[in-house]
């Protein structure tokens, strides 16, 4: 999900499109970030699938029997008198303890001492003995010296343990089903002719709108996108407030940049990208159920129309699934843009992919990521264009991240309407944070996701692209793969 908060960009590396300045500043409006926040990571929403497995530890049992060694010994080993009326080494002194070795109640079988007559204590002491083994052999903790558990007690931390690890099970076992099968998703060719189509676009952030891109910034982009399939330009020209109005300082150069792409890049479309945090799971943000909240929005759109804009795009996050007051908001809108005969374009989160994931999401985090394929449905039907913000997945291997974007790329294509542009969205950033990894979420497993996804429903469909997030992170890596896995003619 991309930040819809603050703008905030660094200076380009040099591999992006472009160049950024490279005394590109921070800047604030009213103190939040953009939603074409250009940082040295780009943050989004999520997010989204990561990765995310246990590990169960068995409970040990407890020694139930600890062995304890005999050591009180016998009188049988010389109690006698020796003939001179002395006592012989090893005998019992006159108070009866035993000076060497005691049972286990702490005093010897004194009873078991010979009388001058000679006469052996074996007898007594084998009694002493045979009480100190019952002793030694009950059953004890010998680290705590307690006795075991009652039975049931013992069956009642048995019953515990069994309950944990059902409910254990039965959340790992659904979820490794579902990574089985993004797993077997990632598998197979993709169909013949499954490459772009000329409708791709790609997210450009702020500095192109603020003063900071010059005349040679546009060249190099030009030359960067001059025969590729991207054909919109969604250039961050917020973010909006959150009372839907939009200063018109936001964007000072838009009337330069505007001619000047239309110059260097025939045919290529320069759309207006909106966003702004929605007060959805926090009390600071955009309220879309205010109608005068909506209303300001619209007055917005028609002001940016009015810069020369060649459409608007909008990306409010995060938008939760059902919510009525957006599709309002749209049918609004898409008068608007049809009153100026521009496209009217929306950033769409993820489609759930188990059914009705995004209720227990919500539940368990307060953040219900997903939409259902149904609300997808009914926002695709409402605009010209939709691009599906597949990445921030939260999966742990290019692998399983490929099948699930060619799930994502299945499950939109089955609801867009074929006169709606349906776009998938291409991970050209880098950060790592729960919900996305880098090593994971790359651009060629995206494509052969998207390719994979496409030639099992709907290999033909002209209105379909992929969109490029974002110009300032991009690489090298990013814009080869781009080219190899998507351009290809054969």
């Amino acid at each position: 999900m991309k930040n819809t908060t603050g703008r905030q960009e660094t200076p380009d590396t040099g591999s992006g499109t472009g160049g950024e300045d490279t005394s590109g500043t921070d800047d604030t409006t009213s103190g939040r970030k953009t939603a074409g926040a250009e940082p040295a990571s780009d943050p989004r929403s999520a997010t989204g699938t990561g990765g995310s497995s246990g590990t169960l530890d068995s409970p040990g049992a407890d020694s139930a029997s600890g062995r304890v060694g005999i050591t009180g010994g016998e009188g049988a080993t010389g109690t006698g008198d020796t003939a001179d009326g002395q006592e012989a080494p090893g005998t019992e002194s006159a108070t009866g303890k035993d000076d060497r070795e005691g049972s286990a109640t702490g005093t010897d079988a004194t009873t078991g001492m010979a009388h001058a007559s000679g006469t052996d204590g074996t007898t007594a002491g084998q009694e002493a003995a045979g009480a100190q083994r019952t002793a030694d052999t009950t059953p004890s903790d010998p680290g705590q010296g307690r006795a075991s558990p009652p039975p049931r007690r013992r069956r009642g931390l048995r019953w515990v343990r069994r309950v944990a690890l059902g409910v254990v099970l039965l959340l790992v076992l659904p979820l490794l089903a579902a990574e089985t099968a993004l797993r077997v998703n990632y598998t197979g060719d993709p169909a013949d002719g499954t490459y772009t189509r000329g409708q791709d676009a790609i997210w450009l952030g702020h500095a192109w709108v603020d003063g900071r891109k010059k005349d040679a910034d546009v060249a190099a982009l030009a030359r960067r996108l001059r025969g590729t399939g991207i054909r919109d330009l969604y250039v961050h020209a917020g973010p909006l407030e959150h009372d839907g109005t939009l200063p018109k300082s936001s964007y000072p150069t838009a009337r330069w940049l505007i001619p000047a792409v239309h110059r260097a890049l025939p045919g290529v479309r320069v759309q207006a990208w909106l966003g702004d945090e929605l007060a959805t799971e926090s009390p600071d943000g955009m309220r879309l159920e205010r109608a005068e909240t909506r209303a300001a929005v619209v007055t917005s759109t028609r002001e940016i129309l009015a810069a020369g804009f060649d459409g608007a795009h909008f990306d409010l996050e995060p938008l939760h699934s059902g919510d009525r007051d957006y599709l309002d908001l749209l049918d609004d809108l898409r008068a608007v843009t049809r009153a100026h005969g521009v496209p009217l374009s929306v950033a769409a989160h993820q489609i759930d992919p188990l059914p009705a994931f995004h209720s227990l999401w919500g539940t368990l985090t307060n953040h219900p990521k997903w939409w259902s394929q149904a609300y997808f449905a009914q926002v695709a039907r409402r605009v010209d264009q939709i691009a599906l913000m597949s990445y921030d997945t939260m999966q742990p291997l290019p692998s399983l991240y490929g099948g699930y974007v060619a799930q994502q790329t299945s499950l939109a294509l089955e609801v867009t309407p074929p006169t709606t542009d349906l776009l998938m969205g291409l991970p050209f950033f880098h950060d790592n944070r729960f919900g996305h990894r880098a090593s994971a979420e790359t651009v060629p497993a995206a494509v052969r996701g998207v390719r994979l996804g496409l030639s099992r429903t709907d290999a033909g469909r002209e209105r379909f692209g992929v969109a490029l997030y974002v110009d300032f992170a991009a690489t090298e890596d990013d814009w080869t793969a781009y080219r190899e896995g998507w351009l290809r003619l054969s």
